[in-house]
């Protein structure tokens, strides 16, 4: 199993600097980049605090310069913002830039907010269908001359400029939930991203469930997948239920912007009270505590044991959490000296 970095910049209030958040990022970068990680994911939100990432590929662009190894890629780019010859275009420009290292997350995004500010009107049907005729054209496109005529999108023959460094273009990663998402990808050999978010072991199964036999429906070869959790490497057991509750938090905040039926003032969620976020059940600690990858480093080995058990190629840490930039720092080092070299 190889391992990968999801990341954001993340603020919670006005007194936070971005400088200083953005510098706290790139020392998380540095980290996974010396420690061994394949790879590192950072994606695409547009008005939010709660994640800070208006271009994955002009992040990505600078962390080249900032990292020498590991692979970067955007986790993920939401596609249906994106014409497809200006996503070609970018991501060419970008493997450019990186020496060949970009590897491309896409999804059709998840939150309402962003639609009605980024194309008004626009439902997670439409998004997917749209996701679905882009991602295909980014190939066509780099190979050159590529004319197209579809539902969304028509344009005569066009070549991106430049062309991308790695001879066939950077490997495209989809994010896959149902069992159509989960064959779109496979059948055109796309590799796939899935999230279970909270919801714990059985829909980490369910997930390996769909792509396998999204897998035994194609003749071609296998494509890889990798496992986006919320992950903490604590000190200790009090360590680990501390994260719990951090996470706990986080994942309340989370919820609230997908419901995006809370108010929002100069890009931050209007505070949500103890008492609401220890009134839901659904996503409090002692849940989290069980269902993310919470735990000393032998509870996570045992945990990633078993989801190497179950076919996962990758294991992506997702960092995201609304914790101090010094308990990220002490987490991901955990990860990276006590349980990484159980995979080695």
């Amino acid at each position: 199993m190889e391992f990968s970095l999801f990341a954001h910049m993340e603020r919670l209030s006005q007194d936070q600097s971005h400088a200083t958040l953005y510098e706290d990022f790139i020392d998380l970068c540095k980290m996974a980049d010396d420690g061994g990680m394949r790879a590192i994911w950072t994606g695409e939100h547009h008005g939010m605090e709660f994640t800070i990432a208006p271009n994955p590929f002009t992040t990505i662009a600078d962390l080249a310069h900032h990292t020498r190894n590991v692979r970067l890629g955007t986790g993920t780019v939401v596609v249906p913002f994106w014409h497809p010859i200006k996503l070609a275009g970018e991501a060419a420009m970008t493997d450019l830039i990186t020496g060949g290292r970009l590897e491309i997350g896409a999804a059709r995004g998840a939150y309402s907010y962003e639609y009605e500010r980024m194309m008004p009107g626009l439902d997670a049907w439409e998004a997917g269908q749209r996701m679905r005729e882009t991602l295909p054209l980014l190939r066509r496109l780099w190979d050159g001359d590529c004319a197209h005529e579809g539902e969304f999108y028509t344009f005569p023959e066009t070549t991106t400029a430049p062309r991308p460094t790695q001879t066939d273009g950077p490997p495209i990663w989809v994010a896959a939930r149902d069992p159509n998402s989960h064959a779109f990808a496979v059948q055109n050999g796309f590799n796939v991203q899935v999230t279970p978010l909270w919801q714990g072991d059985t829909e980490i199964d369910d997930l390996m469930t769909k792509f396998n036999t999204a897998c035994a429906e194609y003749d071609g070869p296998r494509p890889k997948i990798m496992l986006l959790h919320h992950t903490y490497v604590a000190s200790d057991a009090d360590d680990a239920d501390r994260g719990a509750r951090e996470l706990s938090r986080f994942y309340n905040y989370f919820g609230a912007w997908f419901q995006n039926k809370r108010p929002i003032k100069q890009g931050l969620m209007e505070h949500i009270s103890e008492d609401d976020i220890a009134a839901n059940k659904m996503m409090d600690a002692e849940t989290l505590r069980r269902d993310l990858t919470i735990g000393t480093a032998q509870d996570v080995i045992d945990q990633l044991k078993r989801y190497e058990d179950l076919g996962y190629d990758e294991f992506s840490f997702w960092i995201d959490s609304g914790m101090s930039a010094e308990r990220k720092r002490a987490s991901l080092a955990r990860f990276i000296n006590d349980v990484m070299p159980a995979f080695s």
